[in-house]
């Protein structure tokens, strides 16, 4: 599974529709509007590296709105629940 994080430039009058816009696409999982330079990022997950093509500049550049994106690929997944359920594999709490 590869992730990318995209950060995204947007008319302000119309970030709520371009984030629910590209929030229906189907590798998006979230979209998030936040403070800064960028006015939302999308978590992007597909299979490969050749599907990010076919999403960021074919699908989430060309929403009407979106001025600018820069995109960051994830190398590795860093979570407290995925270490917690690593470490739980197998182990059950006893009564």
């Amino acid at each position: 599974m590869v992730t990318a994080i995209v950060l995204v430039k947007a008319e302000v009058q119309r970030i709520p529709e371009i984030a629910a816009e590209i929030a229906q696409m189907p590798q998006v999982s979230e979209v998030y509007s936040v403070t800064g330079e960028f006015d939302l990022v999308a978590m992007v997950r597909v299979r490969t590296h050749e599907e990010l093509a076919d999403v960021i500049p074919g699908g989430v550049n060309k929403v009407p709105g979106v001025t600018h994106t820069e995109t960051h690929i994830a190398f590795r997944t860093y979570s407290r629940h995925d270490l917690e359920a690593a470490f739980a594999l197998g182990f059950t709490e006893s009564d």
